[in-house]
């Protein structure tokens, strides 16, 4: 992770131009601390109208910080400090420090809550870094000054003040600060387009299927006219429980074995020819599947028996649209029994033409998100590696 360079560390990875060794600072020798409290909530003058943002353990849910749940009021904040924009903001009090230590850069001014530390780096430390340094160290920092208390899960700040850290010369954290923001940036916006297209593909799920017994959806493609059929789901596309096959019985081969939660092992025998659909029958209800090829049904899922010549695809986004989890029953594992499916009125457009466009939009459409979810993915990994090697 890092090599010796004298009597101090260097990172790694370093950009060029920089050789100089890293020096040794306590935390609170390289910032300013402060904190806040909560403005009297029986005065409602205190918030009522207020514009003031304040920041509660609640809110720090990401790195970069530019709005609040709770807004109070001048009054509200007359006896809070407010913060300027790039203070770091540090939750110290929460159920989540059982698991992380949120950490998060202000993007505007802002007061906080008695949950909250606030961390103002000094001039010759750039907060970007500090930023990128807490976010790096975050399950070491939670180790070693986590306290679990009886009620709820604090931060030894007073302690964490006194830790001591490696830092490079300025412009050498302002590169990496600069780095590291940018990637952010790349990742903010994939998951913003990732998150746009789920919303859309939701929508048109809802609004490309009727509803309420409608022969005709809200959304649909431009030349098709004709009402749909309505008919029962078991009379379109049934549904049959999958076949026994023990864990001790699974013989390595091409075939997938299509459990609840999808494909849990492979085979060397098919008991279905492809394409298919499957769903969870048991313990994971309501997602599905789509398999190409031949494959084994486990007793733990449903497969589709006929699409009684029906688009296969337009089946698979038929069901999807049907929001198959309030169909579950059982207190303990979740069961989906078939017979409460098949009995539901469904629209189904009688041309097939129609039912390939739609198969295929939805299959556009999942291809967009998946690519953006694996682009998150490897950004992501591609920051946590580089946390890892250029910080000490």
């Amino acid at each position: 992770m890092a090599e010796q360079h004298g009597k101090t560390l260097v990172p790694e990875i370093r950009f060029s131009g920089f050789t100089d060794p890293w020096e040794q600072r306590k935390l609170g020798g390289i910032a300013t601390f402060g904190g806040g409290h909560t403005p009297s909530m029986s005065d409602s003058d205190n918030y009522e109208g207020g514009n003031v943002l304040w920041v509660t353990s609640q809110d720090v849910k990401s790195h970069y910080l530019d709005g609040t749940t709770t807004q109070i009021t001048e009054k509200g904040a007359k006896e809070l400090t407010l913060y300027p924009a790039g203070s770091l903001v540090m939750v110290t009090r929460s159920g989540i420090l059982r698991h992380t230590l949120p950490v998060a850069e202000l993007r505007k001014p802002s007061t906080v809550n008695q949950d909250i530390r606030v961390i103002l780096p000094q001039e010759k430390y750039y907060g970007q870094w500090l930023l990128q340094f807490f976010i790096s160290r975050n399950k070491e920092l939670l180790l070693e000054f986590g306290k679990t208390g009886t009620t709820v899960e604090s931060v030894d700040f007073s302690k964490m003040r006194d830790m001591v850290l490696l830092t490079p010369s300025l412009p050498e954290q302002q590169r990496i600060g600069h780095y590291f923001a940018r990637l952010d940036n790349l990742i903010t916006l994939h998951q913003r387009k990732y998150d746009k297209l789920c919303v859309l593909k939701k929508s048109m799920l809802d609004k490309m299927f009727p509803k309420g017994g409608s022969l005709y959806p809200e959304i649909r493609f431009s030349g098709f006219t004709d009402p749909w059929e309505q008919r029962k789901l078991g009379e379109v596309a049934p549904l049959q429980r999958g076949f026994d096959l023990p864990v001790s019985q699974m013989i390595s081969g091409p075939y997938p074995v299509v459990m609840s939660n999808g494909v849990g092992g492979w085979h060397s025998k098919y008991a279905v020819k492809g394409p298919g659909v499957v769903t969870g029958r048991s313990g994971t209800i309501g997602g599905l599947q789509y398999i190409e090829g031949d494959f084994w049904p486990h007793n733990t899922s449903l497969w589709v028996t006929s699409f009684n010549s029906n688009e296969p695809k337009f089946i698979y986004w038929l069901y999807s649209s049907l929001n198959l989890e309030r169909f579950g029953s059982g207190s303990g594992v979740p069961t989906l029994n078939r017979n409460d499916v098949h009995d539901q009125l469904i629209g189904v457009p009688c041309n097939i033409a129609e039912q390939r466009r739609i198969g295929a939009f939805f299959d556009r459409l999942d291809s967009l998100i998946t690519l953006h979810q694996r682009k998150l993915e490897l950004l992501r990994n591609i920051k946590k590696s580089m946390l890892d090697k250029m910080f000490v």
